[in-house]
């Protein structure tokens, strides 16, 4: 016996109890298939730093539609989920946690440490698994991997070792981006910039002879201590005698000389920069060009060190204070402006990040990058939007070496052994039995541990089971599409393409997908500060994973930011119950036998009308989801859902089904049911739960819609009959415009006459003309002697529709909703005109699109005759 659908769909007992049967009976799972096509994402994995957002919701969403539509169309599909250990947010994250509970880290030490950590993992890896579950994501959960999982833990020393034996990774003393709050060195992607109000002090270097020197300007007076020499522009005449001469750095009374460099610009502040080479990056290249001493005067924790003299100990922020006030007090001090500049800031614990020297490990980047480059420029890579490859190449052109080590214990610890005997460095991928030189076996393993971003980059080939040489590497890489926000394409898109071509010899997916971001209902970022996040779970608790997903799906333009709105949520939930009771028509009507297969011979021109509007939804749907238009693509099976089937053909469908002629009630069934499946297949990537407690309920169905074969166009013929069906609603919105517009309740009925040149047309719809027009009978003529008199009247294309409606309505009102009606007519046609008089635009757009502007005026123009003829009939009867 058939299942019956309920009265009403409850998202709450129907999406665990589903999503719970999809796992059982392993849908999700991928087997490498020869005789299919293999089609793969992997899923960005997200931190295990908390929980999932409306981001992630949007994410996710977009990729189970993309993988549910493929898996349809009979790819061996891949998802491949995961979670990413995000080295510095996690490890920021535990420390906050031990910090509350009265410990620190250094306290626990490294191993214990890291056992908190992998509790950590447990906890909030499983509790994002949960969340994916029930957003409804159809991840091939069988293969779930971790970033330090043994198996990518391997990939990533493997790379590492590949990367130094090539000479691409290497150690060395460089200008770093340093969080004293999280006391570990930064890559510059790592870094944010923000806008704030500062000063620039200027400050005069006396000459070592005592003349005036030179006055620079600076937005850092404590890295001041740190200076090695003053830089001007070799152009600039105002400094040319000083040049090679000495001036003294105040406070300190020590002589640096005057340098000229290039990198100088002439028209900033005095023209003078001091050169810092130990605390700026710039500053660092100048003395390397000019082989000046580096002095560092800045501890790791933020505080001045020994070499800062007087200020040792002190905290930057007072350090600044206090130089400042010695500056004033020995008459060094010029003048201070005020000045907007944009300082850096670590991303994840937001504290301004000082460039320091140090020693660390470095990727070099240009060599690696160019293959990365040459990938979008010749389209092996593509992004959609196009736009956003710019960012891409930005970030690329102007690459800098890859600070990878940091001065953390949560993540991938390097691989380089450093011999206790002779201090031999060994970097290997498995630890060292004995030193090569001397034969010791003892080693010290580098502190350090690699970039969250090192190991993530590598994620579309290690999860696959790389270095090993594995089926499913051979078979689903490279991936297809990676869907991801634009806030990550350097951190993350573009180093995995580089580690793609590097090591694979090719780019790791075709097409970068690219969403924006989900901002609240005013248009802000939601943020823990501003407190408008919105839990996807909070979400699903109350209107169901399907209402989310599609309020995701429907508006979203692709690269583009959105607005999250309860009332959207609330609108596909009704759209979700628009469709459940469709379905409960449809099913109630079917019987206990299963429906017929859709013979030709036996459909009617309603039939046609929506069979060839299904095959239009279609070809849109396929279409939109092919180009990544998830947007539109579900805002063409809404429309299509809501309007066509629910709201038109059903209500022609039920006189048939009421009727005495079995036949006829059998070939209306035999179209609701095959319009109906397919529209469930439609709507499945969007909203998989409703359409699969609905599609199971078909007589004859699979035991999931998930595994069916993704609709194609079907039933071609009668296109003519079709054409016309549409013409003739045209006429029954008209008429019902007509009568609203007049107040007629749809319980007054009353004879209709249609006047037009397509009679058969009209006589083979009269009895939907009957029903949706609320007519007691349907005339049909060709000769206009026969209006009948004292009628109002609807117009539209197909033909006029008379209505004996005079004692119902005011002739003053009629007369002025039909000229009215003429004016936006007469809009119409200048509109047209004017648009076929451009010569532009009847040169350059398509000759389809021009044709289809000609016949729109050849239409305006005969509707003007006729509410002419209507102005004048009606003028009679005042």
């Amino acid at each position: 016996m058939r299942k019956e659908l309920g009265k009403t769909y409850d998202p709450k007992q129907t999406e665990e109890k589903l999503y719970q049967k999809w796992l059982e009976k392993g849908y999700f799972h991928a087997e490498v298939d020869r005789g299919k096509k293999p089609f793969t994402i992997v899923i960005p994995p997200p931190n295990i730093t908390g929980q999932l957002h409306m981001g992630h919701a949007l994410d996710n969403m977009m990729q189970d539609a993309i993988i549910r539509t493929k898996r349809m169309q009979g790819y061996s599909t891949l998802w491949m989920p995961g979670t990413d250990h995000a080295s510095i947010a996690t490890e920021v994250k535990i420390v906050d946690a031990l910090r509350d509970e009265g410990t620190s880290k250094e306290e626990l030490g490294r191993d214990k440490f890291l056992e908190r950590a992998w509790q950590w993992r447990e906890e909030f890896g499983g509790r994002i698994t949960r969340q994916l579950k029930k957003l409804g994501s159809s991840l091939d959960w069988e293969r779930e991997r971790f970033t330090m999982d043994e198996g990518c833990s391997r990939a990533v020393r493997e790379v590492f070792v590949r990367l130094y034996e090539k000479g691409l990774i290497y150690q060395g003393n460089r200008i770093i981006n340093w969080c004293p709050e999280c006391m570990t060195a930064l890559s510059d992607a790592e870094v944010e910039y923000e806008e704030q109000d500062s000063h620039l002090w200027h400050m005069r270097y006396r000459a070592e002879d005592g003349g005036e020197g030179i006055v620079v300007a600076t937005t850092r007076p404590e890295t001041m201590l740190g200076d090695t020499a003053v830089a001007v522009n070799p152009a600039d005449e105002r400094y040319k005698d000083l040049v090679g001469k000495n001036v003294i750095l105040p406070l300190l009374d020590k002589p640096i000389p005057v340098v000229a460099d290039e990198y100088v610009d002439m028209e900033f502040g005095t023209g003078a920069v001091k050169i810092t080479p130990a605390h700026d990056p710039n500053d660092y290249e100048v003395g390397e060009r000019h082989n000046l001493p580096v002095v560092r005067v800045m501890n790791d924790d933020g505080t001045m060190a020994e070499n800062a003299g007087k200020y040792a100990g002190m905290d930057r922020d007072e350090a600044r204070r206090q130089i400042v006030d010695d500056l004033k007090a020995c008459g060094a001090l010029v003048k201070i402006e005020d000045y907007k500049h944009n300082v850096g800031h670590c991303y994840r614990c937001h504290t301004v990040i000082e460039p320091i020297i140090s020693r660390q490990w470095f990727v070099k980047m240009k060599e690696l990058a160019q293959p990365a480059i040459e990938a979008v420029e010749t389209g092996k890579v593509k992004f959609v939007p196009e736009r956003f490859s710019k960012i891409y190449f930005n970030w690329l052109y102007n690459i800098r070496d890859w600070c990878i080590s940091r001065q953390l214990w949560w993540g991938h610890r390097i691989p380089a052994y450093t011999c206790k005997e002779c201090g031999k460095l060994i970097v290997t991928v498995e630890a060292p039995s004995a030193c090569p030189e001397c034969g010791c076996t003892e080693f010290i393993q580098d502190e350090d541990v690699l970039d969250t971003w090192f190991s993530s980059g590598l994620w579309p080939f290690s999860t696959l089971g790389w270095p090993d040489k594995t089926p499913e590497l051979d078979y689903y890489y490279p991936t297809d599409v990676l869907v991801t926000g634009y806030d990550i394409i350097f951190f993350w898109v573009a180093r995995m393409i580089i580690f793609g071509i590097e090591i694979m010899g090719e780019a790791p997916f075709h097409t970068v997908d690219i969403h924006g971001i989900v901002r609240d209902s005013e248009g802000r970022k939601m943020s823990k500060s501003l407190g408008n996040g919105i839990d996807p779970l909070e979400v699903i608790g109350k209107y169901g994973a399907d209402a989310l997903r599609f309020s995701l799906a429907v508006g979203n333009s692709p690269g583009n930011d959105m607005r999250f709105y309860w009332e959207k949520v609330e609108a596909a939930r009704n759209f979700a119950n628009k469709i459940w009771n469709a379905s409960r028509f449809v099913l109630m009507n079917i019987g206990e036998g299963e429906a017929a297969p859709v013979e030709e011979e036996k459909l009617d021109i309603a039939d046609r009308w929506i069979l060839a509007k299904l095959n239009g939804a279609i070809r849109e749907c396929t279409d939109n989801i092919e180009k990544y238009d998830l947007g539109l693509a579900a805002q063409k099976i809404y429309d299509f859902s809501w309007s066509e089937l629910c709201d038109w053909y059903i209500e022609m469908a039920k006189p048939r089904l009421y009727g005495e002629d079995e036949d006829v009630k059998s070939a209306t069934i035999s179209v609701l049911v095959y319009v109906l499946e397919n529209t469930l297949k439609l709507l499945h990537p969007f909203m998989p739960f409703i359409t699969e407690e609905i599609y199971t309920s078909l007589p004859g169905a699979a035991e999931t819609i998930m595994l069916g074969p993704w609709p194609k166009p079907a039933y071609e013929g009668g296109r003519e009959q079709a054409d016309m069906m549409n013409g003739v609603m045209d006429l029954i919105r008209s008429i019902r415009n007509v009568r609203a517009e007049m107040n007629v309740p749809p319980s007054v009925k009353a004879k209709i006459t249609v006047l037009t040149k397509h009679a058969d047309a009209i006589h083979a719809c009269a009895e939907y003309l009957k029903r949706l027009a609320y007519a007691s009978e349907v005339e049909v003529i060709e000769d206009k002697a026969r209006i009948p008199q004292n009628s109002v009247s609807a117009v539209c294309a197909v033909g006029e529709a008379f209505m004996p409606l005079a004692e119902l309505i005011d002739v003053e009102k009629e007369l002025a909703r039909l000229k009215k009606e003429a004016e936006k007519n007469e809009s119409e046609i200048k509109r047209a005109e004017g648009k076929l008089g451009n010569k532009g635009f009847a040169e350059k757009a398509p000759a389809k699109v021009v044709e289809e502007e000609r016949a729109k005026l050849d239409t305006y123009l005969e509707m003007r005759g006729k509410l002419a003829e209507r102005i004048l009939f009606m003028e009679g009867m005042k």
